[in-house]
């Protein structure tokens, strides 16, 4: 084992020596250039080095730029985004404030042409029972809400009110199927009772035989049964049936449309009808 071992240090020191005298020779001999081959050969490898350093950090740098360039492109299309949602929702609320001061409008014109004393209110939730159609608005006792006042709107009748409290009041619709209401033809005045289904029509009945009535007649309240005002629309004549030997069947297109009212008038004046039994109560 020590032969073999001081061959292997003899062997290692023959090629360091023998390099040695190659890299002295290298450092002596010069290129066609005139410069040394040692340096030439030492010069070509760091160069080579130092393009492979070079591609690579160039490489990285790119990638870098790339990635800081599409995260900038990604925060400003996040913020294009969020300006564009906010323009939207800025626009729906405008929308919505336009339809509401159209809303307003009309209702305040209503008041203002008719001659009875009416309050505004705003509706707050609605029945959730198909045949029962109720509302309840923001206004009641307090503001001089009482049962059986009429509730109006720019298109027409809505209902009456029914259970009144003292922050809110139900509404019950005239398309109810408990509603009714004393109707008049506007065109022949014939005379008749309109009531309610719990659907979107309601119908006309104990109207005579030989009463003049035609599809597209408008449906006023006639003021005989002391809760709604005289002359307000009921709706539009849709259709006309015999019912029996004395009576026609009116199907009537209510002038309202229940399933979009936002804003409605109380009618606070009582009818001459109500009056005067209120007078003989007393």
């Amino acid at each position: 084992m020590a032969i073999l071992d001081i061959r292997q240090r003899s062997g290692y020191l023959f090629l360091g020596v023998m390099l040695g005298h190659v890299l002295l020779i290298s450092a002596q001999v010069n290129s066609r250039s005139g410069v040394p081959v040692l340096e030439a050969v030492t010069f070509g490898v760091f160069a080579e080095m130092e393009r492979v350093i070079s591609a690579g950090v160039s490489s990285v740098r790119r990638v870098w730029t790339g990635y800081t360039g599409l995260r900038h492109v990604k925060i400003q299309n996040d913020e294009l985004t969020r300006r564009l949602e906010e323009a939207q929702i800025a626009l729906q609320q405008q929308r919505a404030l336009a339809d509401r001061t159209r809303n307003l409008e009309r209702l305040l014109d209503l008041r203002d042409s008719s001659k009875l004393n009416t309050l505004a209110a705003e509706i707050i939730a609605a029945g959730a029972m198909p045949d029962f159609r109720t509302l309840t608005i923001d206004k009641g006792t307090r503001e001089g809400v009482r049962a059986n006042m009429a509730v109006i709107a720019p298109a027409g009748v809505v209902g009456r009110i029914v259970t009144p409290s003292t922050p809110a009041a139900k509404v019950q619709l005239l398309v109810d199927r408990n509603a009714a209401a004393g109707a008049l033809v506007e065109r022949s005045r014939a005379q008749g009772v309109v009531t309610g289904g719990g659907g979107d029509r309601l119908r006309m009945d104990y109207v005579s035989e030989v009463a003049d009535v035609r599809v597209g007649d408008l449906v006023v309240t006639s003021g005989i049964d002391g809760i709604y005002p005289k002359g307000y629309v009921i709706g539009q004549v849709e259709s006309v049936e015999k019912s029996g030997t004395a009576y026609k069947t009116i199907t009537v297109k209510p002038a309202v449309d229940f399933t979009s009212l936002e804003e409605v008038l109380v009618v606070l004046t009582p009818t001459p009808a109500r009056e005067r039994a209120e007078g003989k109560s007393e």
